[in-house]
């Protein structure tokens, strides 16, 4: 093990400069793939530093993937650290103008009523559950991007009944109004139907991207959406 000894600040050590310091040990292979740690006291000795600072480090490291802890067996450094992929609710608005397009919208249809049956078993809503249903196209330079086409569980949000969606999209409204805690996404490929094919200038029956999303507050269903793209479109990501 190097010894890099006890980390120095002028007043209060930081745990990242904790975090950063272990981690250089597990990238410069001082501590190995399934290596076990040391305990939290004697880390927190070492490095000068109280427990708490010490315990908030590792367990960023173990949010990250990189450290493994369990319950007494001590904390261990990972043989594969994992890749965690953090995800943000995009903005539609945002992704169009990004590609230096112009962004616009419209609100094509809204109705207040009961869940139908294949919603209320995926969000497990009461039966006759109230729902908004909202369909809206967002264009890039006045040509169709995105067909939207969304429910909100308006037990979880009574207030989106009242909201004002023909200027703001709901993507955008929902965004401001309520957190997230879970979230589930599926990427499908499926065929342009009645409005869809309509609205996105398709042929009936065309192949198409489509997404579909549902996000939870504290277990409770907050919306489901599925989202269908124009001809062409195409979705990368990074992490």
């Amino acid at each position: 093990m190097s010894d890099t000894g006890p980390i120095q600040t002028a007043d209060k050590v930081r745990f990242r400069d904790v975090k950063a310091a272990i981690l250089q040990r597990i990238t410069a292979g001082d501590w190995g793939p399934g290596v076990l740690l040391p305990g939290e006291v004697e880390l927190a000795a070492e490095f000068g530093v109280a427990r708490a600072t010490l315990h908030r480090a590792m367990r960023e490291l173990t949010d990250e993937g990189i450290l493994e802890r369990r319950r007494k067996a001590g904390t261990r450094v990972r043989p594969s650290p994992l890749r965690a992929a953090r995800f943000e609710i995009p903005l539609v608005r945002a992704e169009i103008e990004a590609t230096g397009a112009a962004y616009g919208y419209a609100l094509l249809s809204r109705a207040a009523g009961a869940a139908p049956d294949w919603l209320s078993a995926r969000l497990s809503l009461d039966s006759g559950a109230p729902v908004l249903h909202l369909t809206c196209l967002h264009q890039a330079d006045g040509r169709p991007y995105q067909f939207e086409e969304r429910w909100i569980n308006l037990t979880a949000l009574p207030r989106a009944e009242g909201a004002d969606f023909s200027a703001h999209s709901p993507n955008e409204w929902l965004i401001g109004a309520v957190p997230y805690s879970q979230v589930e996404i599926s990427f499908l490929a499926a065929a342009a139907t009645g409005p869809v094919a309509g609205a996105l200038d398709l042929t009936e029956g065309e192949p198409v991207f489509t997404v579909e999303r549902t996000t939870w507050w504290q277990g409770q269903a907050i919306t489901h959406v599925r989202l269908t793209y124009g001809r062409g479109h195409r979705m990368t990501t990074r992490y």
